[in-house]
């Protein structure tokens, strides 16, 4: 997690010396070039101007919420935020590994999986011999947890 917090500020730090340094810049050269409604190089700026405070509204709403992810938080014998699931898909036949991560992490071809994802959602809670049912665009499938390895089981000792 520490990783994903190290990414978010260093493209906070970006788009804030954006915001600060380099977009007032274009915009005074571009002012400075005369009918502003005609400018397009005014417009450009503005434009990206808007998107990256929003952008920066969103980078840093996110740290907030990474900032209060608590371990303590998460269960030790049901699947969650940080867990190693093995499921059989009764759907296809097969087995799969995934990994609960955070949405900036998530990597489908990796077994990565955000909490917030289909599959995620219907696991999370569960325990091992649980099923879990996950409506995906392509129908429904249905998941048998076979072993479960939470946080707490890889998180280095205190």
């Amino acid at each position: 997690m520490e990783d994903i917090k190290k990414a978010i500020a260093e493209q906070i730090k970006a788009l804030e010396y954006e915001l600060t340094t380099e977009l007032p810049a274009e915009i005074k050269k571009a002012v400075a070039l005369g009918d502003l409604s005609e400018n397009a190089e005014y417009h450009s700026a503005k434009q990206r101007q808007e998107f990256v405070n929003a952008r920066l509204g969103q980078l840093k709403k996110r740290m907030g919420e990474l900032a209060m992810v608590n371990l303590d938080n998460i269960p030790r014998d049901k699947v969650g935020f940080g867990s190693t699931v093995v499921v059989h898909d009764n759907t296809k036949d097969e087995e799969f590994t995934y990994k609960l991560v955070t949405s900036e992490e998530s990597d489908v071809t990796k077994g990565l999986i955000s909490t917030t994802s289909p599959i995620g959602r219907a696991l999370l809670g569960k325990e091992v011999g649980d099923e879990a049912t996950v409506v995906t665009p392509n129908g429904k499938r249905e998941f048998e947890i076979l072993k479960l390895q939470t946080i707490h089981d890889t998180a280095p000792a205190k």
